[in-house]
């Protein structure tokens, strides 16, 4: 039992102990943080002074302060700029191109019609569209009928699906306008929806038509019952002339959308964890690349003063505090931003029609791209500035090569980020 009494006051005594020295640890952290964050203020109106006191104690507490707040600005801004942004939801989906006119496999046509892949004239984009589209070819035909009777898994046109269907069509021939076009959506048990796009094909010989149209509304008619535009399964085009002719025709790129989503809806946690490894990359490379540089002009002027790597990288870790503050007024910027659609033509990247879709976008946001512009270049006339400070504190090469040195350094530190990032 006394045995038992020397364990339990042992154990209490070692807790205590233990208790004590947490607390006091906690404290001297506490401290040391205070410290720092009045480092890092001090920059803001005292580089002078500041960066003399880091030389003499240099420590990563402070940069590494800075890093985390810089990347909670940044997914900040992440946030703000992702729930301003709607991105257009295709079926087929993108990262599977337009599949349905990527096989001529998929197709069935009026008797005596040719089915190929045709790998010379087809959409070019970056993404989504492939590198083929269907053709139909045939001789001595007064009407022709394309279609994809299967889509695998119905799509859904209602209220809360997809809003248009867009198809390319090129007519090579015959050149004489077509008397009648129809482009059919199939549903339940054989019903359809059916719309006239004959119009559409005015004097269009040998052009790729772009085709998007309304679906779940306007004007179409319902051929069956049981068409429902929540169940859509197939599709079908149905050409017809006044005479007999040789037909070749061209389909390419069919879509359903109209559905745009958030990122935050599509994408949910993993974006903003995503925005954070991001958000590391840009200020690491930066700080390390400024560093680098900055040393390595400072040798090649011959300073007679001795530079030390690790002080000269934890005195240009606090000069970050510029792109900080950047983040952080970026982040400010970016509540005024409007919201942002990004329809098919700007991210498929198709020739011609993204530049279109682009600027209206760049239009939108014009006002916020320009402050931001602003600002960059504020903030490499502070770091610049910041760099200058640095140099001088730690070297005898005076006032303008210490100039000399800090813009250099921040220039080819710039180049190099844009071919890195």
């Amino acid at each position: 039992m006394i045995t038992q009494l020397i364990v339990d006051l042992s154990w209490e005594c070692d807790k205590h102990l233990i208790n004590s020295t947490v607390e006091e640890l906690t404290e001297l952290t506490v401290l040391a943080v205070k410290e720092v964050l009045g480092d890092i203020l001090r920059v803001l109106y005292a580089p002078h002074k500041v960066f003399k006191d880091v030389i003499k104690n240099p420590g990563y507490l402070g940069p590494a302060i800075l890093l985390i707040i810089f990347v909670l600005a940044q997914v900040g801004s992440s946030y703000l700029v992702a729930s301003r942004s709607y991105i257009e939801q295709t079926n087929p989906l993108g990262d599977v191109g337009d599949s349905w006119t990527g096989n001529a496999l998929n197709w069935e046509s009026t008797p005596g019609v040719v089915i190929s892949d045709n790998t010379v004239d087809f959409i070019n984009s970056t993404l989504y569209y492939g590198t083929t589209s269907i053709e139909f070819v045939a001789s001595d035909l007064q009407s022709i009928s394309m279609g994809l009777p299967d889509f695998g898994d119905s799509v859904n046109c209602g209220p809360e699906g997809f809003n248009n269907v867009s198809l390319r069509v090129k007519i090579i021939s015959p050149d004489s306008n077509p008397e009648s076009v129809y482009l059919v959506l199939s549903s339940l048990d054989e019903s359809s929806f059916v719309y006239d796009i004959t119009d559409e094909f005015k004097n269009s010989n040998d052009v790729w038509t772009n085709l998007t149209l309304p679906v779940g509304y306007g004007d179409w008619t319902s051929g069956g019952n049981t068409a429902v535009w929540e169940n859509i399964t197939g599709l079908n085009l149905e050409f017809s002339w006044s005479v007999n002719s040789t037909v070749n025709i061209l389909l390419d790129g069919l879509f359903f959308r109209g559905d745009f989503r958030g990122p935050l809806e599509l994408y949910g946690v993993s974006y903003f964890a995503s925005s954070a490894i991001n958000a590391v990359a840009p200020f690491l490379f930066e700080w390390l690349l400024l560093s680098g540089f900055m040393y390595l002009l400072i040798k090649g002027l011959k300073s007679e003063s001795e530079v030390v790597w690790r002080t000269l990288m934890v005195a240009v870790g606090y000069s970050l505090v510029t792109i900080v503050i950047q983040a952080l007024l970026l982040m400010f910027v970016y509540t005024s931003l409007p919201d942002i659609y990004y329809p098919l033509e700007v991210l498929a990247g198709t020739t011609g029609e993204f530049e279109v879709a682009y600027q209206v976008i760049i239009d939108k946001i014009a006002f916020v791209s320009n402050v931001g512009s602003v600002i960059q270049v504020a903030v490499y006339v502070w770091i610049v500035a910041l760099g200058t400070f640095i140099t001088n504190t730690i070297t005898d090469l005076g006032w303008m090569k210490s100039l000399l040195v800090s813009g250099v350094s921040l220039l080819l530190t710039v180049i190099v980020l844009g071919f890195l990032l």
